[in-house]
């Protein structure tokens, strides 16, 4: 039986590029940043651990990885882990499957793709967080009732921090729909027809939303690009706020990126490679 972790201890890499560079990166329980030159490997540390986190959730990872790549946890029991990837790069789909898959939305960029699928995660969120809503309403407890408050605490939360990172261009959320919409000056618009700026913070909060304040990990390659300076500061406090329980793993040239009291969070690239 799965036993999920709370997060990850450390990442260690046996070969970066080379047989000569060997990568081990301990990893506190909150937030992690990656900095370093351009060129250095921190996008691939972040890639190489994406992609073997995604190899053990298809259940075919084994004791003595082939890829090189060993992920501790905490607790050090635990088998597998919730996690979120987030690309940051807003370039065209190139796959015909995926554009197949999508037929008749106007979908057309990496991040829309991403936006596509938190659509539907998002609709399964409302009615996980609805159904415990009923639940919670229809006892005797009164604690229940004040639970069933809290409960639909975060999603207004999250509408009314992106109302609010949005208003100089009049964007709102539609909160009358079940899907992620906005209204600007009297019409309504597809999170699709936003700049690649206003997508990438769009992902990256919706996911922290989704993850229902549970422990996991949302590992982000360079999620500042798109972002204007503000909205760098705010990035990592922002999505702490929606989830202070997910592990933020990131690698960053920004230096915004830490201005919101993350300094103690950085991690120099070549402090971890031998």
């Amino acid at each position: 039986m799965e036993k999920m972790a709370q997060y990850i201890k450390s990442i260690e890499i046996d070969s970066l590029w080379s047989n000569r560079r060997h990568v081990y990166w301990e990893l506190r329980p909150d937030v992690n940043i990656l900095s370093g030159s351009n060129g250095v490997g921190k996008s691939t540390i972040i890639n190489r651990s994406a992609s073997h986190l995604r190899v053990m959730k298809e259940g075919r990872l084994t004791s003595n990885p082939q890829d090189g790549v060993h992920i501790s946890f905490y607790p050090e029991d635990a088998t597998s882990i919730c996690f979120d990837v987030i690309s940051s790069i807003d370039r065209p789909i190139m796959s015909s499957e995926m554009l197949e898959k999508v037929s008749g939305a106007d979908i057309r960029t990496e991040l829309d793709w991403q936006l596509y699928n938190l659509q539907r995660r998002y609709l399964n969120y409302q009615v996980n967080i609805g159904n415990r809503i009923i639940k919670l309403l229809t006892s005797n407890n009164p604690d229940d009732q004040r639970l069933a408050a809290e409960l639909s605490k975060p999603k207004k939360q999250f509408q009314d921090l992106i109302d609010e990172l949005f208003a100089p261009t009049a964007k709102s959320i539609a909160r009358e729909s079940n899907e992620i919409l906005f209204n600007q000056y009297g019409e309504t618009i597809q999170p699709y027809m936003l700049s690649s700026g206003e997508k990438q913070i769009l992902v990256i909060l919706l996911t922290a939303l989704v993850q229902e304040n549970r422990p996991g990990v949302m590992l982000m390659d360079e999620p500042e690009i798109s972002l204007h300076i503000e909205w760098q500061q705010k990035l990592i406090t922002l999505v702490r706020t929606l989830n202070p329980n997910t592990q933020i793993i990131l690698c960053t040239h920004s230096p915004a990126i830490v201005m919101d009291g993350w300094m103690d969070a950085v991690t120099e690239i070549g402090d971890i490679i031998k």
